[in-house]
């Protein structure tokens, strides 16, 4: 990825002006928002090492790197939403992410929705661990109609044979 190009993390910068240099090790993240960027634009360019490098020391050891690896490569990345921020500031301590990561793997869209967490230590911003959120199912105010069953309109006729013809 070259540094005039626009910054994956979809911030209006440039890469160079934003996420490139936090992945280089040339500046620290200033905000927990600001590694999670760094976090997403580091699958989009392929740097790896990054992700594992600034996560606290309990995640390095679970950290999956040729998994994560093949993630990056075999997607193609459209976009990073952040949905909210708690915490996570210049003078905080700990930090909350809520963003939205969409790509393409095996000719699949994808939303990945999640919540990560972040801590401050001497040297900078970490990644602790994330969760996801699950879409909200959709909930109907009725009982669904069966094929079988008559139809809802009240022309005595099943449902199949009515309004559910064709469908």
């Amino acid at each position: 990825m070259k540094n005039e190009d626009n910054c994956p993390c979809n911030s209006g910068k440039t890469f160079g002006e934003c996420c490139g240099p936090v992945i280089a090790g040339e500046v620290k993240a200033e905000t927990a928002e600001a590694l999670m960027r760094a976090r997403y634009s580091s699958y989009v360019s392929g740097d790896i090492g990054f992700l594992k490098t600034n996560s606290v020391k309990a995640t390095q050891e679970e950290f999956d790197e040729a998994a994560s690896r093949a993630w990056s490569k075999n997607s193609r990345w459209h976009g990073l939403e952040i949905i909210s921020t708690t915490g996570g500031g210049k003078g905080d301590k700990d930090g909350t992410v809520e963003f939205r990561a969409t790509y393409t793997a095996g000719g699949e869209f994808c939303n990945h929705h999640e919540v990560s967490q972040f801590v401050k230590e001497k040297d900078g911003w970490k990644f602790v661990d994330g969760e996801l959120v699950g879409e909200t199912p959709v909930v109907r105010e009725e009982p669904k109609v069966g094929r079988n069953d008559p139809c809802p309109c009240g022309s005595g006729k099943k449902y199949k044979k009515c309004c559910g013809a064709g469908k």
